[in-house]
């Protein structure tokens, strides 16, 4: 009991260090360049309250149940006896179960991912309801999966992670030439704020124990590179969900023109 409250105020101290640089921003712009007293500062501070009790909640929620969940299934599912890897022989075949579970993962984390959630609800509220929060936050988590998924592929396989990277940006400035204008700067958001709290220690970890337990891999060379991965295929999602929108809203009107 003791240790767990400990680690709650550890977690509260941490969080209230991380949030005290943007309330100062904000106060100092507020009090000396705008020379304007804050607006209702009992809601402001309540406010302020919640915010750090909820941060700290989340953030010691996700390091006691989380984070070592995520671990555990990576190490299990690597591991030579579930796989069957009787030598140090890696055959990609083998690790099905792992892209598997890294685009699941990918997918999960994504969708509960607050960062994504609030950009999601701005880019509905902005757009009118063309682009809906449900499609946006679909299309991203869609990303993520697929970039996990083909990340820890080249971590079995151990091929170089720039061949993957400059194919990638490739593919996404041949769809920006091709997206519709109000949605490039949305993917290219899209792909930012998959790299947040939920999502990185998640895919770090499996990266890791990837890396830890093929044989021949480096956790340093090849552990870390899955969250370029997540960054990267959200914005070719979020672009090809805004294409095919376009191209189904044409196929509407070609109807709609032969009918008349």
């Amino acid at each position: 009991m003791n240790s767990g409250l400990g680690t709650f105020l550890h977690a509260a101290l941490g969080t209230a260090r991380d949030v005290l640089p943007i309330v100062a921003v904000l106060l100092a712009f507020q009090l000396l360049v705008l020379r304007r007293p804050v607006p209702n500062p009992r809601r402001v501070a309540l406010g302020l309250v919640y915010v750090l009790a909820g941060l700290t909640l989340f953030l010691d929620g996700l390091e006691e149940a989380l984070f070592p969940l995520g671990r555990l299934m990576a190490e299990q599912l690597t591991a030579p006896s579930f796989i069957g890897v009787v030598d140090d022989a890696v055959h990609w075949q083998d690790y099905a179960w792992v892209y598997a579970f890294g685009a699941a993962i990918g997918f999960a984390t994504t969708i509960a991912e607050p960062a994504l959630l609030a950009v999601a609800v701005k880019a509905e509220q902005v757009s009118g309801g063309t682009i809906t929060s449900s499609g946006l936050r679909i299309a991203v988590a869609l990303g993520v999966a697929i970039g996990i998924a083909l990340g820890t592929f080249r971590i079995v396989t151990g091929t170089p992670l720039h061949w993957y990277i400059i194919a990638g940006y490739v593919v996404v400035v041949l769809q920006t030439t091709r997206a519709p204008r109000e949605i490039v700067p949305l993917a290219y958001d899209s792909g930012g704020v998959t790299t947040s709290t939920v999502t990185v220690p998640l895919v770090a970890a499996l990266g890791l124990g990837l890396a830890g337990t093929i044989p021949g891999r480096s956790q340093l060379i090849d552990g870390f590179g899955l969250i370029a991965f997540a960054s990267l295929f959200p914005m070719m999602t979020v672009m090809g969900y805004a294409q095919l929108g376009e191209i189904r809203a044409r196929r509407k009107r070609r109807r709609r023109v032969g009918e008349d």
